[in-house]
């Protein structure tokens, strides 16, 4: 627990010299947020709709942090620390693979949790926007799929030979979810046949269980995204840890 400790303050003090995260988790989902609100104020998500676009798009929004640390960020900090000889150095002491990957999860998460917030606050504070559904059951949501996400991370930063694969896989995977998910551009907006490429996103998913949450739609709909979601979570993590390469 103490290593832990150690490696988190330590770990924590240089992500926050770099901006990247504060940009990209931070800033873009508030501004995403004050965007659409200027846009749409209270307009309703669509024809006959009980519940505002605001609203709707709000639970989206939210996941652009953790989309942000878990599948960019993650992979490419570990992939660094594996190129410049740090991990090789950490091997020789109590520092297990396990530690390192949940040390940067913990640091990513709370960059999430503090978008979450301030998402909410920009949200509810300026254009008035209500959470109509359960709150635990949301938070719940918010954290299955941060482990899903930070899995995929774990993966792609235990496993990829060097820095560069790192990058373009991080980047393979981050773009298309960060665009085609619904985090940005609303996935009730696009056509139906990028409807049906947009399922196969795993943070697709993830959306859908926050937005049934979110706007106490029916649980019947989140049978499937809840099991991709722990099936992801449970099989990336194992690779992470069985495959982890130190150098």
């Amino acid at each position: 627990m103490k290593a832990f400790r150690t490696m988190l303050k330590t770990e924590l003090k240089l992500s926050l010299r770099g901006m990247d995260m504060f940009i990209f988790a931070i800033c873009l989902p508030v501004v995403m947020m004050v965007i659409l609100g200027i846009l749409y104020g209270d307009a309703p998500a669509y024809a006959g709709a009980n519940h505002t676009f605001l609203q709707q798009s709000f639970p989206a929004i939210s996941t652009i942090a953790i989309c942000a640390g878990g599948v960019m960020g993650l992979p490419l900090v570990v992939s660094d620390y594996r190129h410049r000889k740090i991990l090789k150095r950490l091997r020789v002491t109590p520092a297990g693979p396990v530690l390192i990957l949940m040390v940067q999860a913990v640091i990513y998460a709370l960059y999430a949790a503090v978008s979450l917030i301030l998402v909410y606050l920009t949200a509810a504070v300026f254009f008035g926007v209500s959470f109509t559904g359960s709150v635990p059951l949301f938070l719940l949501y918010y954290v299955l799929v941060m482990l899903s996400m930070f899995s995929i991370g774990m993966m792609v930063g235990g496993i990829a030979p060097n820095s560069k694969m790192a990058g373009l896989i991080a980047s393979l995977l981050y773009f298309p979810m960060l665009i085609f998910s619904g985090a940005t551009l609303p996935y009730e907006a696009m056509p139906a046949a990028l409807q049906h490429i947009a399922d196969a996103l795993p943070l697709t998913q993830g959306i859908k269980l926050l937005k049934a949450a979110c706007l106490d739609l029916p649980t019947g709909d989140v049978i499937l995204p809840i099991l991709i979601m722990a099936a992801l979570t449970v099989v990336c993590a194992g690779i992470s840890i069985r495959f982890f390469r130190w150098e």
